[in-house]
């Protein structure tokens, strides 16, 4: 390990890595990731450096990492050059990317805009340009939306095939490990690392399945940016066929979703916030305070609707079939956005996001249009284990669509 310093230090003209001395870390001289630089968002432990999990009362009351977690080691394994750790949302619990404390990075694509959270600084440096890729975490869409926001390629795998062992947790049984690259051969080479064989390694995806619910719920000039991508979707996989996998409405999605999270977010954090009482940013605290009130009730129908989700969409998906869906329904919204403005914007988002985090599947996000000059992403969701092969369509839909591959 060495700190930052020399003339290849990376230049963060847009404030995505952590405040003070770099965590740098050169990885092996040879493997599939030699020659790429990555970045990873400050719940990573890292041996040697402190894991501030974008708070400094967590910073203090927590020491350095003895250990780095499994899947650091191994990007460093394959040869990749860790070159910082990245803000985040404290304790990874909001979707704008806003921290108090370390600053909010700079959306690179959209500089008037958020960047997205809780991911958001491993998704404003590899829109920047700072590293080749960057990981994040995702539980309720911290991958997703940012990668959405700021125009890169994102993925969140299916749950748990990624270890986060070493890593902060907020909601155990959502919490996935993910990770942003800017170009779609990048994703996939990491996936290559990280991922395990897929269960169904000989099977070809399809069909094509386009989420009407999804498609509604985003503002028309969205859906209008991402329509040009489906013809060239259908051109990899048929003719998309209409589908409605929430009858029930994504807003009844959103709303078992967070309360399942909600208690597993105390259950995961509140002993320790109920002994540092630390002080936190706009959101972060009413967030935590809602999470400590929940309706034990509440939660209860969450989990039990999450457990009939799951398997409603693991039926449809098993045969290899692939969803299609903007992966945010706007673009970021505005720095200068109320905070009632935020929060309608998340209940919207994630509505669309539980999707997948409800039913563990894995999902691929492409930097597939702009609207009001800002990106949009496109999602492609595919059944748990199928995490290689949606990352292989995600690359020859980039190639059609003229992204970078």
């Amino acid at each position: 390990m060495a700190a930052a310093g020399g003339e290849d230090d990376v230049t963060d003209s847009v404030g995505a890595l952590v405040p003070g001395p770099r965590a740098e870390c050169r990885g092996a001289a040879e493997g599939p990731l030699a020659g790429l630089s990555f970045a990873i968002k400050d719940l990573y432990d890292l041996a040697g450096w402190p894991t501030t999990y974008g708070n400094p009362d967590w910073a203090r009351t927590h020491p350095v990492a003895a250990a780095t977690a499994p899947a650091v080691q191994a990007l460093l394994q394959a040869g990749g050059f860790l070159r910082g750790k990245t803000r985040t949302v404290e304790l990874a619990y909001g979707l704008t990317g806003e921290n108090v404390w370390h600053g909010t990075p700079i959306n690179p694509a959209a500089p008037d805009r958020f960047p997205g959270g809780s991911s958001c600084g491993s998704a404003a440096a590899v829109a920047a340009g700072l590293v080749d890729f960057a990981m994040g975490s995702d539980t309720g869409g911290s991958v997703r939306i940012p990668a959405s926001y700021c125009g890169t390629f994102g993925i969140r795998p299916s749950w748990g095939a990624v270890s986060l062992a070493g890593a902060c947790g907020l909601g155990p049984s959502f919490d996935t490990a993910g990770w942003f690259a800017a170009r779609a051969g990048i994703l996939a080479g990491v996936g290559e690392v990280l991922l395990p064989q897929d269960s169904a390694p000989a099977a070809v995806l399809g069909p094509l399945l386009r989420v009407e619910e999804a498609w509604a719920n985003a503002l028309p000039s969205t859906a209008a940016a991402l329509a040009p991508a489906i013809p060239a979707l259908e051109g990899l996989l048929g003719r998309a066929l209409p589908v409605s996998v929430a009858p029930e409405g994504l807003p009844v999605l959103y709303e078992h979703f967070r309360c399942a999270q909600a208690e597993e977010a105390w259950a995961t954090l509140g002993s320790w916030i109920e002994a540092a009482k630390p002080e936190f940013g706009p959101g972060v605290s009413e967030r935590f305070e809602a999470a400590r009130r929940m309706d034990p009730a509440k939660a209860a129908a969450g989990r039990a609707f999450r457990r009939v989700f799951a398997a409603r969409m693991r039926a449809l998906l098993s045969g290899g079939a692939v969803l299609a869906y903007p992966t945010s329904p706007a673009p970021a919204p505005k720095l200068d956005a109320s905070q009632a403005e935020q929060n309608a914007v998340r209940e919207r988002s994630m509505g669309v996001t539980a999707i997948a985090g409800l039913a563990g599947l894995c999902e691929v996000t492409l930097p597939a249009g702009r609207d009001s000059g800002a990106p949009v992403g496109l999602s492609l969701v595919a059944a748990p284990g199928r995490d290689r092969a949606l990352l292989a369509l995600a690359a020859r839909l980039a190639e059609s669509l003229g992204l970078p591959c």
